[in-house]
């Protein structure tokens, strides 16, 4: 392709953000910080719900593996990162690049489905009270949960097995600061069109379904809350969602932006921007949204700690 030659790439160079000494120490310091802040609130959340018996429900069963799953997406990439900062080197071995990319593709995915469920649970438990608790019993969320942790993995494997047989040439340079699926595509030079297809496919469904579970919930959650006569009742209600809607705003806006697109229109600067939003930027509020706006978690917080 275009003369360049292909080899069996052994590494690649991650650029990460090419800037003066000064901001590059600024960076540092302000991504390490997000970093422990990111893993210590979302491990408290875990931490509580696994100690008291007040939040042993169902939302926060979900809560607890979408803090978990926060935890692994940000030390799949992050680590490297740091080390990256302190050292010359800024090589990553392909099986390390591999390896990144899949554990990160798996937090994603099932993020996507988890927050997707999140919702249902939420549509269940506003506009059909009644049938909750039948519905949405421990046995049935384990597997609900069960199944998101599947389709994350079989999503990666699915996306890791063309990555991996791709030939790559002699310019290894990754414009991104982890190995993502685009900037990959972007420097091979063998006939990518088959890995891309599959990532295409694999978005509308791992992406688009949620989405629209989402979007369908809360719109019968909209009608059924308006429905209701007194005011404080409406505002009890949306109450109840608005920490979860929130985050699934903020994930769901940036990670569409970044793979909801062709091979063609991807801009390195604007997704390498927009990636820090979601894999840095989201999961550090989202713990202090899910407590800041829930009295269960801020008195089992204040319990746990006294």
């Amino acid at each position: 392709m275009g003369g360049r030659n292909e080899t069996n790439v052994m590494y690649f160079i991650l650029l990460r953000f090419p800037t003066t000494a000064e901001l590059q120490l600024l960076l540092f310091s302000g991504l390490l910080l997000a970093y422990l802040l990111t893993v210590l609130e979302n491990f408290l959340i875990i931490l509580i719900i696994q100690t008291n018996h007040s939040l042993k429900k169902n939302m926060y069963f979900f809560l607890g593996n979408l803090s978990f799953l926060e935890i692994w997406c940000v030390s799949a990439i992050e680590p490297k990162m740091f080390v990256d900062f302190l050292s010359q080197d800024k090589h990553i071995s392909f099986q390390g690049c591999m390896t990144q990319f899949y554990f990160f593709v798996t937090s994603v995915c099932t993020e996507y489905i988890l927050l997707a469920l999140m919702a249902y649970g939420r549509f269940l438990a506003i506009c059909k009270p009644f049938r909750y608790s039948l519905i949405m019993n421990h046995q049935f969320c384990a597997q609900l949960t069960a199944g998101c942790w599947i389709c994350g993995l079989i999503t990666s494997s699915i996306n890791l097995s063309f990555i991996a047989q791709l030939s790559f040439c002699d310019v290894d340079k990754i414009n991104h600061y982890f190995c993502d699926i685009s900037p990959l595509l972007n420097i091979s030079c063998s006939y990518s069109s088959a890995a891309e297809l599959v990532d295409f496919i694999l978005v509308l469904i791992v992406i688009m379904v949620p989405l629209c579970t989402v979007v369908t919930s809360y719109i019968c959650i909209i009608f059924t809350v308006l429905k209701i006569p007194s005011s404080q009742g409406r505002q009890k209600a949306f109450s109840t969602c608005s920490s979860h809607l929130t985050v699934v705003i903020l994930f769901y806006s940036t990670t569409l932006f970044t793979y909801a697109h062709p091979k063609v229109m991807y801009n390195y600067s604007a997704n390498k921007l927009v990636s820090v939003l979601y894999t840095v930027a989201v999961p550090l509020p989202s713990p202090l949204i899910y407590c800041l706006r829930n009295k269960e978690v801020r008195f089992a917080l204040r319990k746990t700690f006294t």
